[in-house]
């Protein structure tokens, strides 16, 4: 007898948001004490460099000053964007 095995479901965000990957890597630079979630975010500019522009801009698109503490950041549990609502 020939078993049939159904695919698995997919998932329906494959792919994590670019904010939830940054924050992952601000929680590594934590974790290693490289910072402290009470540093102010303008901190990691010198950590990512060329590429702060881009994370500045998208971080005060969800409304972060660069005053606010690095733990701000990490409590953030979703990265959605208001522009997203369904039609």
């Amino acid at each position: 007898m020939t078993q049939i095995t159904a695919p698995a479901p997919l998932s329906p965000s494959v792919a994590a948001h670019p904010m939830a990957k940054f924050q992952r890597k601000v929680r590594s630079l934590v974790d290693t004490k490289a910072i402290q979630p009470t540093d102010s975010l303008w901190k990691i500019a010198f950590i990512f460099g060329d590429k702060w522009p881009h994370w500045k801009s998208e971080l005060e698109s969800f409304d972060f000053t660069m005053q606010d503490s690095i733990g701000d950041l990490l409590a953030v549990d979703c990265w959605e964007e208001e522009d997203e609502v369904s039609a």
